[in-house]
């Protein structure tokens, strides 16, 4: 099954999670905050009354509380108690069947009341589980002035608390959100009186002939059936029926091992191929039948001893990235069509790998890494803070024993991951190295036993590196600490420290729209240091040794250099297993107010609501397969220079040739040369004409033929200190009115290195479309080169728009 994007295989959402299973997307009310007690979110109350106090407001799942203001640049993002509200339809076809809700993740604390009993809790966000609702439904179902107030619908609350807490996970010291509510998919579920609750399909490879699939079962059996029959039907990617075997059972609960099942000449799952086998298993009993899907990826897999990543007997090196549960408008609370869109983006860039940071994610992003072909690091929320006491050490080894028994059947995964920078204290006045390697040992143990068939690992913890399978160091070279030509010496360094390396977290921040002529200025106060480590207070922009992370121009060229170095670098070290930079998109962050785009991490090679930056096409051009071709500064509408002066243009492609055109004119055919640095020497200095100017490119792969095309104004006017603000429309589409903002000198020339911070402010009956946390989606942000976007849904109506430059007069634009 040869992999194409557009195309992918999901069977059923990898395993199916009920015989009838319906999600509770509508008819959900919210109120952010907490109530007296669960009575008042049933009492009886007609709209339009007073009493009908406090107000709830309508919303769809998946919800996030925190949609807007964990990047409201002006307030704390919400932590507290918050509730969600819904009239449900129960009616389970099967007779003694049980009726659950089935939570794909909530955060970060959650209480489940049928009307007003409680029916279960959980702790922790990321995990999944299900409450039984049954027989709290049925006692309802009895009460006949209940039944006609409410319609013959059943009363769901479900109350969410993510306050701050230092006895859970994860700790709010962490480079992330803590997000609050039920910002996954949350699902009504009917189940015979006996079912398959879990299955564990462990596919193995000898050679490249021979497979097997050892099958066990978790077998949930609440009405205490006596007897039942199991089959067992294996397909193979194309579909065709490959095995089939049954067995009886007597009185059963629990787990329950079937044994194993032989599989000639397997077709191996890898990132070319992601080939699925299916294995369907059928509990027929009394009480009905129930059917369960699973995805089954034949596969081996081997990190060598301080020697490169091998899959299926064959070196592959691992192109990677990062991902966090964050978008745009949304926070968490991401849809599957989303989700889709981003990690189909991904592949596209040439990722075969990816750390899923730093907390189980949704199951359908593990179903989308099988289907893509994308090798999967998973790990717990352990994350900074130090090592709490005896109910925080529970919650870990519970949330690691779920992320493995839920994710186990994904044949994307390979690595369990343990924790995150545990070197890092604050949240205890104690912080004791041996008590958190006591305790990784145990994480490690329970991980091994749970699982043997994958690896451990951790980042950034070197005392307890021994620990753990493969460790990944702190590697920043060229952001955090040092210059990135240091970038190998120091990786070789680290690798040659322990028996199995993976390099995860590399890259650094920019500020899309921002763009430099010089973007390694920074680097003449850096010192090479030859280490290239976060180290304490690296992260903020006050203090400290000078590093591009403080002193640099946030820019994207120089982003771009950077990882091209780094790329380029990766190409000639064949002993690395791989790397993944960090990030894959623009996150949103507590911790860090003061960034151009506030209280986000800009590490992403897109943005946060998926706009490409142009390092996205740095990336793209050693690692994509189709072929592509990219002139950087597609979001650069001004350059400068003195007239006559040459100025460097880039071509990112993956092509063996390049022809570059300036304004109708060729400068030129060049080969690529992925060591000629920058740009794989597909790099023109060309002579800019003043005004106006366009640029494509013209390049070939074999038979193939790819071009890009940009055009872009070049000012040779030096601009003095800014002295006024320009706001104006440039677009209105749909409804939606793009505006402007640019930043001039006292003889009206655009102060085309303009960092200054703008606010953008609106009155009237139009919507600042803001607290998006993109560079074009922030009322409060910096300029990129001179200029700052901000969109208005106008709403039909009149409005009058306002920007403030620091200490510059306000300006006004009627709308």
């Amino acid at each position: 099954m040869k992999f194409r994007l557009g195309i992918i295989v999901c069977f059923l959402c990898a395993q199916v999670f009920g015989q009838q299973s319906v999600r509770l997307n509508s008819g959900w009310l919210f109120l952010k905050e907490d109530l007296g007690g669960i009575w008042e979110a049933v009492r009886p109350v007609k709209e339009g009354n007073p009493e009908a106090l406090p107000l709830w407001t309508k919303v769809s799942l998946p919800h996030c509380a925190n949609e807007r203001d964990a990047v409201d640049p002006d307030v704390n993002y919400y932590q507290g108690p918050m509730w969600y509200k819904t009239e449900l339809r129960v009616q389970n076809p099967y007779a003694k069947g049980r009726t659950l809700l089935h939570f794909e993740g909530a955060g970060q604390k959650t209480e489940v009341y049928v009307y007003t009993t409680k029916v279960g809790a959980h702790v922790g966000g990321y995990d999944e589980w299900t409450v039984d609702i049954t027989d709290a439904v049925n006692a309802f179902k009895k009460q006949d002035s209940l039944v006609k107030q409410f319609k013959g619908k059943v009363p769901i609350s479900i109350r969410c608390d993510n306050s701050r807490d230092l006895e859970m996970m994860p700790s709010d010291l962490s480079d992330f959100n803590v997000y609050g509510g039920l910002y996954r998919y949350v699902n009504l579920v009917y189940e015979p009186a006996a079912y398959v609750d879990k299955v564990f399909a462990l596919p193995t490879v000898t050679g490249i002939k021979n497979g097997n699939l050892n099958v066990k079962l978790n077998i949930a059996n609440p009405g205490q059936l006596k007897k039942g029959t199991i089959q067992l039907r294996l397909f193979d990617p194309q579909g065709k029926a490959l095995q089939k075997t049954e067995k009886e059972l007597g009185a059963f609960d629990g787990t329950l091992t079937i044994g194993d099942l032989p599989v000639k000449n397997p077709q191996l799952w890898g990132p070319e191929t992601p080939s699925l086998y299916k294995l369907e298993v059928t509990l027929t009993t009394s009480a009905g039948t129930h059917t369960t899907l699973t995805p089954v990826g034949f596969r081996s897999f081997e990190f060598q001893k301080h020697g490169p990543f091998l899959l299926n007997g064959k070196r592959l090196l691992l192109r990677g990235t990062h991902r966090h549960e964050d978008h745009a408008g949304v926070a968490a609370a991401m849809t599957e069509d989303l989700m889709r869109q981003e990690m189909i983006e991904m592949k596209e860039m040439g990722v075969n790998f990816i750390r899923l940071g730093h907390y189980q994610q949704s199951r359908i992003i593990l179903n989308l890494c099988d289907s893509l072909g994308i090798l999967v690091w998973e790990e717990i929320p352990w994350c900074r803070g130090g090592l709490g006491g005896a109910v925080y050490q529970a919650q870990g080894k519970r949330m690691l024993m779920n992320m493995i028994q839920q994710h186990y059947n994904h044949p994307a995964v390979i690595i369990w991951g343990l924790g995150n920078e545990n070197d890092w204290p604050g949240d205890f006045p104690e912080f004791d190295k041996e008590k958190i390697r006591t305790y990784m040992k145990e994480l490690n143990a329970l991980a091994h036993s749970l699982d043997a068939s994958r690896k451990t690992a951790i980042r950034r913890c070197d005392f307890c590196k021994d620990i753990v399978d493969v460790y990944s160091p702190s590697i920043w070279a060229g952001w955090y600490r040092g210059i990135y030509t240091e970038y190998k010496e120091v990786t070789k360094k680290e690798f040659d420290a322990v028996d199995h390396f993976l390099h995860v977290e590399w890259g650094g921040d920019s500020h899309a729209g921002r763009h430099s002529e010089n973007p390694d200025k920074a680097l003449q106060n850096i010192k090479a240091t030859g280490a290239a480590d976060e180290r304490s207070g690296d992260a903020s922009l006050y203090g400290g040794a000078a590093r591009a992370s403080k002193d640099g121009d946030w820019s994207e060229t120089y982003i771009c250099n950077l990882m091209d170095w780094h790329l380029k670098e990766q190409e000639t070290m064949p002993w690395l297993t791989g790397t993944a930079q960090w990030v894959f998109k623009d996150f949103s962050t507590p911790i860090r107010p003061d960034n151009p785009v506030p209280y986000m991490n800009q590490k992403g090679v897109v943005e946060r609501d998926l706009t490409k930056k142009e390092a996205y096409y740095v990336f793209q051009s050693y690692w994509a397969q189709k072929p592509m071709a990219h002139i950087y500064g597609h979001s650069w509408p001004v350059r400068w220079g003195k007239e006559g002066e040459e100025k460097m243009i880039k071509v990112y492609s993956n092509c063996d040739e390049a022809e570059l055109f300036i304004n109708g004119k060729s400068a030129g055919a060049k080969k690529r040369n992925s060591q000629d640095f920058p740009a794989a020497g597909l790099r023109w200095n060309v002579v800019l004409q003043k005004g106006a100017n366009t640029a494509y490119v013209i390049a070939r792969k074999g038979r193939l033929v790819v071009k890009d095309t940009i055009s872009f104004a070049y000012q040779t006017q030096q601009w003095g200190r800014p002295a006024k603000v320009k706001l104006e429309k440039v677009k209105e589409e749909s409804g939606i009115i793009t505006l402007e903002a640019k930043l001039y000198d006292a003889q009206d020339i655009q102060c085309l290195d303009a960092a200054n911070w703008i606010r953008f402010g609106l009155t009237g009956e139009g919507t600042l479309l803001d607290d998006l946390g993109t560079s074009s989606g922030s009322r409060l942000v910096q300029l990129y080169n001179g200029r700052a976007i901000i969109r208005i849904k106008a709403n039909g109506g009149r409005s009058v728009a306002s920007a403030k430059v620091e200490e510059l007069p306000v300006v006004f634009l009627n709308l």
